[in-house]
């Protein structure tokens, strides 16, 4: 039996997006514990040209909605990405599990060969349903989920590989 588009999808956003919270509770924990500035780690960025931690929470939380839009005829919420704190991340994520929550596997049943294009300034991109989510979506989670987490480790907050594993 092949696995669909929405087990591939839609309980993996979700997943993803609560490690991605658990992880921000264990960031502001550590913070308060040893006294940094909860600032510190809401702007943190590997890179000068990479984005900050909240960058990267606004990142995993527009690409689980945005992939439900482009793959169904659902209207996805938008969130202008103004959060400032940690509880405003931790409330993005909340209601981007809502909204994923309301995804039924009827709604992507065809979305396989569904025509996607992506338009990025000197490029235009055509995908298949199928290869935009094994392609582009799926890597593209990730790397903002395991950006995150790496921004964490870099800062100091004490997670690991079963933190983002989900298994502690």
């Amino acid at each position: 039996m092949a696995l669909t588009i929405y087990q591939l999808s839609v309980p993996t956003f979700i997943r993803g997006l609560g490690v991605l919270a658990k992880l921000l509770d264990k960031a502001e924990a550590f913070a308060g514990e040893k006294g940094i500035a909860l600032d510190d780690l809401f702007n943190a960025r590997l890179a000068p040209d990479m984005l900050t931690l909240a960058g990267q929470v606004q990142r995993v939380s527009d690409t689980s909605k945005g992939t439900i839009g482009r793959l169904t005829s659902i209207e996805v919420p938008r969130f202008p990405d103004e959060e400032k704190t940690f509880a405003d991340l931790r409330d993005r994520i909340a209601k981007t599990v809502a909204f994923l929550e309301t995804v039924q596997p009827v709604d992507l049943e065809d979305s396989g060969s569904r025509e996607v294009v992506l338009n990025f300034p000197n490029l235009k991109v055509s995908f298949t349903g199928d290869e935009y989510l094994l392609k582009f979506v799926l890597p593209n989670f990730y790397f903002h989920l395991t950006t995150a987490y790496d921004i964490l480790r870099h800062k100091g907050v004490p997670v690991g590989k079963a933190d983002f594993l989900s298994f502690a």
